[in-house]
C-alpha cells in the first residue's frame, strides 16, 4: 500500500537558474546534481493538494491544502539506471500535522504556515494564486495562463521541470532516504503572465535572499493528476 495517496493539481512554477556552489550543502549523499542544458535550476511551486489520503485512510480536516515549495533536480545511479529526483530546500503547508508526519517519517523540512489560495477562470484564461503568511508577512505567486490544456513535448524544459519520479531527502551526512511518487504524464496550460511578491530571505534563508533580485527564466502551469507517494528506503 502507498504511503500516500492525493491529487495535485494547478502547479504553479517558476524556475530560476543559480550557481551550483549555492545547492552543495543540500546535495544528500549518492545523489548528483540534474542539469538542464548545463544549467543548474532551483524551482518555487505552488499547487493544490486534493482528496488526500495516508495509508488509505483520509484523515479529518488533512484532505484538501496548499503547498509552497522550493526544490532543486539531482539523479541517482541504481544498478546502471539514472533516477531523476527532486530535492526540496523547504515545503510549506497549512497544517502541523502535515508538516510533522512528514518531517518525522521522510525527513523533509516542512513548515505550518496560514496560506490560502485561489482559482479564476474566464472565457479566455485561468488566473491561479498561492499566498502564504510568513513572518506576520504575506507571500505570494500567481500565474495567469491560457484556459486550455497543452501538451507537454518531449526533451523539452517542460518535460525535465515536471518529470522527476523519486524524491531524495538528505537524512544525515551518511544516508539518504529515497522515495518513488508515481503519476502520469501531466498536461499544461501555456503561461502568459505571472507575479512573484516574494521575499526569498524571510521565507527560505539568508542563502536564496539573492533571489529577491532575480527574474524566472521560465515560468509554468501545469494541470497535475491523481499521484501516490511510495514507502522510503536508506540508500546509503
Amino acid at each position: 500500500m502507498s504511503f500516500l495517496t492525493a491529487e495535485w493539481r494547478k502547479l504553479a512554477i517558476a524556475n530560476y537558474a543559480i550557481d551550483r556552489q549555492v545547492l552543495a550543502p543540500y546535495i544528500p549523499i549518492g545523489t548528483e546534481l540534474d542539469m538542464w542544458n548545463d544549467k543548474c535550476y532551483v524551482s518555487l511551486i505552488g499547487f493544490l493538494f486534493k482528496n488526500t489520503r495516508l495509508m488509505g485512510f483520509r484523515v479529518p480536516f488533512h484532505s484538501n491544502f496548499e503547498e509552497v515549495n522550493l526544490r532543486f533536480y539531482v539523479r541517482y545511479l541504481d544498478k546502471g539506471i539514472w533516477k531523476r529526483g527532486v530535492v526540496f530546500i523547504k515545503e510549506i503547508v497549512p497544517k502541523f500535522a502535515l508538516s510533522f508526519v512528514a518531517n518525522t517519517i521522510y525527513n523533509e523540512n516542512y513548515v505550518a504556515l496560514p496560506m490560502t489560495h485561489s482559482w479564476i477562470e474566464t472565457e479566455e484564461e485561468r488566473i491561479v494564486e498561492y499566498k502564504w503568511k510568513c513572518k506576520k508577512q504575506w507571500q505570494s505567486f500567481s500565474v495567469t495562463a491560457e484556459r486550455e490544456l497543452s501538451l507537454i513535448h518531449q526533451g523539452t524544459e517542460t518535460e525535465f521541470i515536471t518529470e522527476h519520479y523519486w524524491g531524495y531527502a538528505r537524512y544525515s551526512d551518511f544516508k539518504t532516504n529515497e522515495y518513488e511518487v508515481k503519476h502520469p504524464k501531466w498536461d499544461h496550460y501555456e503561461v502568459k503572465n505571472y507575479n512573484i511578491e516574494l521575499d526569498f530571505g524571510l521565507t527560505y534563508g539568508d542563502r536564496f535572499k539573492f533571489l529577491n533580485h532575480q527574474s524566472p527564466i521560465s515560468v509554468m502551469l501545469a494541470e497535475g493528476s491523481e499521484i501516490s507517494v511510495e514507502r522510503k528506503r536508506i540508500i546509503f
